[in-house]
């Protein structure tokens, strides 16, 4: 008794299946591989020191900029420290920084770890607050009584009632 099923139709349906399954699994596996040196992996300070990523591999380091720990230097370099609850990782930076970068600021910085340690950032992006809404969206609530910032107090409702 064969395994195979005595349908014509459905021997060539599996006999297809069974050529295209190891074709397709191949270029999935290929393709992986191909990509593996662009995939940019994301950390925070406690999550890169457990995982210890190789020096000079290109990830992106994430985490709050700690209050009191940014030194400029007049030759345009620029340190400072990211936190999280857990690690904290020195960042070594050159170049001009976002406008919305601060102490305190959340950060996104992508460059590589260096033999001594620090991390040493090709590009520095700050992150908006989680309260930043853009100003149409914040310019039309305020229009229809929605709005609740800057201290406002939430909108009252009458009872549904009370509104017939």
């Amino acid at each position: 008794m064969s395994w195979l099923p005595k349908s014509p139709k459905a021997r060539r349906r599996l006999t297809l299946l069974a050529a295209i399954a190891p074709v397709l699994g191949l270029a999935v596996g290929l393709t992986l591989w191909g990509l593996s040196d662009s995939i940019s992996y994301f950390y925070t300070p406690a999550q890169a020191a457990e995982a210890k990523p190789p020096i000079g591999r290109s990830i992106q380091l994430g985490g709050l900029v700690e209050d009191g720990s940014v030194v400029k230097h007049s030759d345009g370099r620029v340190e400072f420290t990211v936190a999280d609850q857990l690690a904290t990782t020195r960042i070594h930076f050159s170049g001009d920084l976002p406008d919305l970068f601060r102490e305190g600021q959340g950060i996104v910085a992508t460059g590589a770890f260096r033999a001594d340690g620090d991390f040493e950032a090709k590009q520095v992006l700050a992150k908006h607050d989680e309260r930043y809404m853009p100003r149409e969206i914040t310019k039309a609530l305020k229009e229809q009584g929605e709005w609740r910032g800057e201290g406002a107090p939430p909108p009252t409702y009458q009872s549904g009632a009370a509104q017939q």
